[in-house]
């Protein structure tokens, strides 16, 4: 039996008319890396907060280390929030502050660290990610790629046992994608952490993933291991992984209310947003 960090049971979630996803079940084992994939539109990210009870669902349940996360009270949910660390599509990086009070931000937002330990927390996080000598530069300062690995710092700044990472290889180049998926592996195995990567990108969410549930049409269409899942004969997962224009899965644009997207200010974690600083929901 798979020890689960996260169960999704009979999840509805609905837009206005639109099914996001209807009776859907998933199970995210813990200490592994899950792939959740999918083409664009499909709710990638919308599960992830779900899982953070920033959104509540229709139907169904989300069970977060064995506590229901829609049925908990504010200051309950803050503490299982403090197990999470989210790193953004965009790295909602703060413009105004440097890489190091960057990283030491949820530190002083949610603990009583002193100075001098929040400093030495900040240093170790920033090798963690090859990136110690950048703790002075401002954000615009940085690459593409530094800055999402320091976005990365950012989220484990406070060691969660949940990292859920929304498209964190996209806007990267190659070598970019390859640092972050060493990353990405080496964190998840070094902390025993339970990490849930949301991506379109194939080759490198397959490349690092333990589990992966691909997402289609407002269900999960294949879950298994990343060998499991290259040799499925489903035409929707066949047209996925091949990315092929044509086939059982429609090509189209989402109206606006309907685009899978995570604000930068209006993330399921607490540590990403200054105007959020207790972690309840908005």
């Amino acid at each position: 039996m798979v020890d689960a960090y996260i169960r999704v049971n009979d999840l509805s979630f609905f837009r206005g008319d639109r099914a996001i996803y209807e009776n859907v079940s998933l199970t995210i084992p813990k200490g592994k890396i899950t792939a959740v994939m999918g083409p664009s539109g499909t709710g990638k990210t919308t599960l992830l907060r779900l899982i953070a009870a920033q959104l509540v669902p229709n139907a169904g349940t989300i069970f977060v280390d064995g506590k229901n996360v829609h049925a908990l009270s504010r200051s309950e949910l803050y503490k299982v929030r403090k197990k999470m660390g989210m790193l953004f599509q965009s790295g909602a990086l703060f413009t105004d502050m440097s890489v190091a009070e960057n990283v030491a931000f949820p530190m002083e937002e949610h603990t009583k660290l002193s100075a001098k330990e929040i400093a030495a927390i900040v240093s170790d996080k920033l090798h963690s990610v090859g990136l110690r000598g950048a703790a002075k530069m401002m954000p615009a300062e940085l690459s593409g790629g530094m800055a999402r690995r320091v976005a990365l710092a950012r989220a484990i700044a406070l060691d969660p046992e949940l990292v859920m990472y929304d498209e964190p290889f996209t806007g990267q180049d190659p070598i970019s994608k390859g640092v972050l998926v060493k990353l990405i592996r080496q964190l998840n195995d070094s902390a025993n952490i339970t990490s849930v990567l949301v991506s379109h990108d194939v080759k490198e969410s397959l490349s690092i993933a333990d589990h992966v549930c691909i997402l289609a049409g407002g269900r999960v269409i294949a879950e298994g291991s990343a060998e499991e899942i290259r040799a499925s004969a489903d035409p929707q997962v066949r047209q996925f992984l091949n990315g092929e224009p044509d086939g059982p899965v429609p090509f189209h644009y989402p109206e606006d209310n309907d685009v899978d997207d995570i604000g930068d200010n209006d993330g399921p974690i607490s540590v990403a947003s200054k105007s959020n600083k207790d972690g309840a929901v908005q």
